[in-house]
């Protein structure tokens, strides 16, 4: 992926020049470029830097906020220009073998271990191997968009229906509530990385796995070929009908709009959907998070990095310090922040200001057995082949065991690039 990304940014940044990150203000003050992407949780920790400033003056956090679709791009621009553009950056797990390990970002091991009262350990152990490339830590959490299932609690009652432990129950549990152009489940099988972030949870649950320990591609399996075909029966009889393109804003709105009963997605739509003020209107308070069918679900998470060119490596850990630490991390996920830190889940505090003990409890259960989409060179091309694969299972251009065969195959080839 560095390779191919070289050269194209190589002649973007001869063509318009370097940008390099502010070193100083008017004010004598030391100013950190900080590029986030946009999404509520960035715009939290904007509210949360005016006390940062306060506790240190002589440092001003400059943010910038980009789509998605932008950041990755200009984060390697970034990263091949002589001087860095930005002295704070947030990574999204694919990125992270790929980033450090051609050297663009920071070793954070020693100023973790004299961090003063800083508990790494906090931090779930799925969270903290992301962060960790070929034995250095080399981020830090910021946030978790890990998948639950979000359900509507009273059609749940209602029908005498369980939460669904297993792909059998979540199939009939769909089924049932599926009549009168109301549907069982709202999916996101739009090719690429939505689908696969929904569907590698029925992988899971079927003993699946996409890599083994080694990073090696297990997806050409039995219970890959059963989770496709289990995913398609319910998507077909219980998802809303011409939703094959959809992602998480399409199923968030048939949820929040009473089309839909359930979804298997990120467990931060709860308190979204629960929220009097939200998308959900009169629904609200109505819905509830559990774990997915089998425990084990689709992990993804944010981190705070250095880049390795930055000429404020300590200034800009006094931040990464100052906004994960303990006390932080509970004022974070108090304003309504995806929380990262154990404890921050354990805290009463956050449980009466926040969304109640058993939102919490149950994501810190998510967070514990959590497993990324994919991990090592080339993760993100990876993730978009696969689900590219599994969209055309779905929308009936490829049989199943076709598409999962193509999906392995690709998936090797592109972790070889």
């Amino acid at each position: 992926m560095i390779k191919k990304l070289f050269y194209f940014v190589l002649m973007l940044v001869l063509l318009a020049g370097c940008s390099t990150a502010k070193t100083q203000g008017t004010d004598g003050k030391v100013v950190l470029k900080l590029l986030m992407e946009q999404v509520p949780d960035s715009d939290i920790v904007k509210k949360m830097t005016k006390d940062f400033n306060k506790e240190n003056p002589n440092i001003k956090i400059d943010i910038e906020m980009l789509s998605y679709d932008q950041i990755r791009d200009k984060l390697v621009s970034s990263f091949l220009a002589p001087k860095s553009s930005y002295d704070i950056i947030v990574v999204d797990n694919p990125w992270m073998y790929d980033f450090a390990s051609a050297g663009y970002l920071e070793p954070l091991d020693k100023r973790i271990k004299n961090a003063k009262n800083y508990d790494f350990e906090d931090f779930s152990a799925p969270l903290r191997k992301i962060a960790t490339v070929k034995g250095k830590v080399y981020g830090i959490p910021f946030y978790n968009y890990a998948t639950g299932v979000i359900y509507r609690k009273d059609e749940f009652e209602q029908n005498n229906i369980a939460v669904p432990k297993t792909l059998d129950e979540l199939q009939a549990a769909a089924k049932k509530l599926t009549k009168d152009n109301h549907y069982g489940i709202a999916s996101q099988p739009q090719k690429g990385y939505k689908i696969l972030e929904e569907w590698s949870n029925w992988l899971f649950a079927a003993g699946g796995e996409i890599q083994d320990n080694q990073g090696n591609i297990k997806l050409d399996s039995p219970e890959a070929r059963e989770a496709l075909s289990k995913y398609i029966e319910t998507y077909k009889s219980s998802a809303p009908p011409n939703s094959s393109n959809w992602a998480f804003d399409e199923a968030m709105r048939s949820v929040s709009s009473g089309q839909s009963a359930m979804t298997l997605n990120y467990n931060w739509m709860l308190p979204t959907l629960n929220n009097k003020t939200g998308p959900a209107g009169d629904l609200a308070g109505k819905f509830d998070l559990a774990e997915v069918p089998g425990g084990k679900a689709a992990l993804g998470a944010w981190y705070w990095s250095i880049p390795a060119k930055t000429t404020h490596k300590d200034e800009v850990w006094k931040f990464i310090n100052w906004i994960t630490s303990s006390k932080q991390e509970v004022n974070r996920v108090i304003l309504g922040g995806a929380p990262v830190r154990n404890s921050a889940m354990d805290n009463p505090k956050v449980w009466e200001k926040g969304y109640g003990e058993s939102y919490y409890k149950t994501l810190k259960n998510i967070l514990e057995d959590a497993e990324p989409l994919a991990e090592g060179p080339n993760a993100e091309e990876t993730i978009q082949v696969i689900g590219t694969e599994l969209n055309a299972a779905v929308n009936g251009q490829k049989s199943v065991d076709q598409a999962i065969k193509d999906a392995a195959a690709k998936a090797k080839e592109t972790l070889k690039k």
